[in-house]
């Protein structure tokens, strides 16, 4: 059986013999007198420990060389772990490299029972961070085409998507804002056989009623002050792909008879246009609506409701999803860590029980904004409570000296959490208070709220 490599990097000859003496029975020895040669075994014989005396030529009376070869060491592999050789006068130095990664120190004259149990536990530690990275690589991720996921509810939703997938029909996507739709009808597109042609995606609630139509169907030159040429429409660019039309149950009703002819009879006719033009699209729809009452009230037609439910997806809140929650938080982390890099590992106790407590309104979206942010904001390892956006909670019993003070405290409070649930978008976020876009922007621009 191999042993485990250890290299030994100390420009003291007595000191790496006394080392070689003491750990080769269990050890295959490395040794090195520089930070030269010892960067170059880092490069070619991969040993997980490696013991590192921070007095190297040209400077031996300084650690500077040493900090230099730790920092060097750990760049080329950050999984190995590093423990440094320093005699009683440099222990402020020690601390430092331990600061900056290294696994622990010992101190000159070197105790061998200690030495062993040190490289012991150090070694031992690089083949559990190895044998985790290794299954990591092993297995997939728990999830579906980009939705990560492993609680019931949303093992249901990837076996409707595994069966819709590869037929052809139109699928309506339901569940509350912010849990995914888009990310769902993305997955679904990704596993059908028209993968490889486009995926057009229209928001009907974002696009005012009087270009809507024309954004859906295209239109004709000189239709409308504007037209200066002849364009086609979000459905004629899916040709032979997939349209999404998201925040269906925002249609109007006119719009609703000329979508609901598209998708019987495959045929469209652009805005100020007679020509019939035929269209080999699937679509698929979602919204965060009930469809079965907007259809009682009259603001939905049935036929087209049946039209495009043929197959429904219903994506299920946050808050029913169980450890999904920490799952995706943690996915989210890693991702934004990564993007601004920033080192930042994880969560503390009290950041995890506030997720946990969190009924989580905004869902998945709410959730990445809140994480998002709290990385970019962060300045230490692990992030807090409040660097997620949530009050501690001495702050959230605290006596406001006056009416007027908690109402703008509560206001203030309600509309920021209300821009993070809509990724800052303005208008969704009004329409979710019942106040007009108008009197949000006065309100953000009175409380100084930061949109950026």
């Amino acid at each position: 059986m191999n042993k485990p490599k250890l290299l030994i990097v100390d420009d003291d000859e007595s000191i790496r013999s006394q080392m070689r003496w003491a750990l080769s029975r269990d050890y295959d020895i490395l040794e090195a007198g520089d930070r030269v040669s010892a960067v170059e075994f880092i490069r070619t014989a991969h040993p997980p420990v490696v013991m590192l005396d921070l007095g190297l030529p040209p400077m031996p009376r300084d650690a500077e060389e040493g900090l230099k070869t730790l920092e060097e060491i750990l760049s080329l592999d950050p999984n190995i772990k590093v423990i440094i050789i320093s005699g009683n006068t440099e222990r402020v130095n020690a601390l430092k490299a331990v600061e900056m990664g290294a696994f622990d120190f010992f101190t000159k004259p070197p105790v061998i029972d200690e030495v062993r149990v040190v490289v012991k536990r150090a070694l031992r530690m690089a083949e559990l961070e190895m044998e985790n990275l290794t299954l990591r690589r092993q297995t997939k991720p728990e999830g579906l085409e980009g939705i990560l996921g492993n609680s019931p509810a949303m093992e249901q939703v990837f076996q409707v998507i595994r069966k819709v997938a590869t037929v052809d029909v139109p699928v309506l996507i339901l569940g509350e804002s912010g849990t995914g739709k888009e990310v769902t009808a993305r997955a679904i597109y990704r596993l059908s056989q028209r993968r490889e042609a486009a995926f057009v995606v229209i928001n009907c609630g974002a696009i005012p009623e009087t270009l809507l139509e024309s954004e859906l169907f295209g239109h004709e030159k000189g239709t409308f002050t504007g037209a200066d040429s002849r364009r086609k429409g979000k459905i004629e660019y899916a040709e032979g792909g997939t349209l999404f039309l998201d925040e269906i149950g925002e249609l109007s009703l006119p719009l609703q008879v000329k979508l609901l002819r598209f998708l019987q009879d495959h045929i469209i006719e652009r805005v100020g246009g007679r020509e019939e033009i035929s269209v080999n699209v699937r679509v698929m729809a979602a919204t965060n609506r009930d469809m079965k009452e907007a259809v009682d009230d009259g603001k939905f037609r049935e036929d087209l409701y049946f039209r495009l439910n043929v197959v429904s997806v219903f994506m299920p809140p946050l808050r029913d999803r169980g450890d999904d929650l920490l799952l995706l938080a943690r996915a989210f982390l890693n991702r934004y860590s990564m993007e601004f890099k920033k080192d930042v590992r994880g969560f503390n106790d009290e950041a995890i029980k506030a997720l946990s407590d969190y009924n989580w309104p905004g869902n998945v979206r709410e959730l990445e904004n809140r994480v998002k942010r709290a990385v970019v904001m962060s300045d230490g390892e692990l992030l807090s409570s409040q660097d997620l956006g949530f009050l501690p909670a001495s702050e959230e019993r605290e006596q406001f000296p006056s009416i007027q003070k908690a109402r703008e405290a509560l206001e203030k409070r309600l509309i920021s959490e209300a821009l993070l649930r809509h990724g800052n978008h303005i208008t969704h976020a009004a329409k979710e208070l019942g106040i007009s876009r108008q009197t949000l922007a006065d309100m953000i621009k009175k409380y100084g709220i930061s949109i950026k």
